[in-house]
């Protein structure tokens, strides 16, 4: 496995470390594969009881990477295959925990949504700001959302694009623990420890069950979202609100 994902197993714990810290963790399809694939490793260990994601230097992840969403942008789906890695992380046999030392922005957001529990440090943040910068949050993702924080939350979240400190999103209950920054480490471990000396196989049944019982989500019929979505991620709004970040100015948006 390439350096864009560390992964290490000890003691019935696994922790996968997304390891771009220079672009803020950023998903480019690099990442994304390695996060994939990373999965299907552990699923298939018997060490594992519990999986730890984390991002290495200030961020936990900036959401997809921009740079290579222009360089893609005549294509079908420029984000890649974002929406099935993310699956992929929820579909995890053993139980995941995102730990949040820094901001956790669009993809990065939804990432740690897709994990089973999240602990954030105080300086955290969470934030959707995809109206910021043009694009419409695929279904299956705003499906995510609205799972987690409910209805009124995620459309507040959506519509200003702003971001939420730790201490808000645990109010609404996006994350589940929140500690000084100085405690994170440690409270993670301390979690993953309490849910790896549970029975392997009790683990694995309450998952499989909840994620049944998530399941009918899927025959939400979305083809004309997902045209909408692909509208807006065409338009010249989009192209307009990813060089403005990237040129970090404010966006000129025409409607079109």
């Amino acid at each position: 496995m390439a350096d864009e994902i560390l992964l290490t197993v000890g003691a019935g714990i696994a922790t996968v470390t997304m390891n771009r810290p220079d672009q803020r963790n950023a998903m480019n399809t690099p990442l994304l594969r390695e996060l994939a694939s990373a999965f299907d490793q552990l699923d298939g260990r018997r060490d594992v009881r519990v999986v730890v994601v984390k991002g290495a230097g200030p961020a936990f992840c900036a959401g997809m990477d921009l740079k290579e969403m222009q360089q893609r942008r005549g294509e079908a789906d420029p984000e890649g295959n974002v929406v099935d890695v993310l699956r992929r992380v929820e579909r995890s046999r053993h139980p995941t925990i995102a730990a949040l030392h820094g901001d956790a922005i669009a993809g990065g957001c939804e990432l740690a949504l897709h994990c089973d529990l999240r602990v954030a440090a105080e300086p955290a943040r969470l934030g959707m700001p995809l109206a910021r910068i043009g694009l419409v949050v695929p279904f299956p993702l705003g499906q995510k959302l609205v799972e987690i924080i409910g209805p009124a939350h995620t459309r507040h979240l959506l519509f200003t694009g702003q971001p939420i400190d730790a201490r808000r999103a645990y109010e609404i209950g996006m994350v589940h623990q929140v500690v000084p920054a100085g405690d994170l480490e440690a409270a993670v471990q301390a979690l993953a420890r309490r849910i790896a000396d549970n029975a392997p196989l009790s683990l694995a049944g309450i998952k499989a069950s909840i994620q049944r019982t998530l399941s009918g989500r899927d025959g939400i019929r979305h083809d004309d979202l997902d045209a909408a979505a692909t509208k807006a991620r065409t338009s010249a709004d989009a192209q307009e609100g990813r060089r403005a970040m990237l040129e970090k100015r404010k966006p000129n948006f025409r409607g079109e």
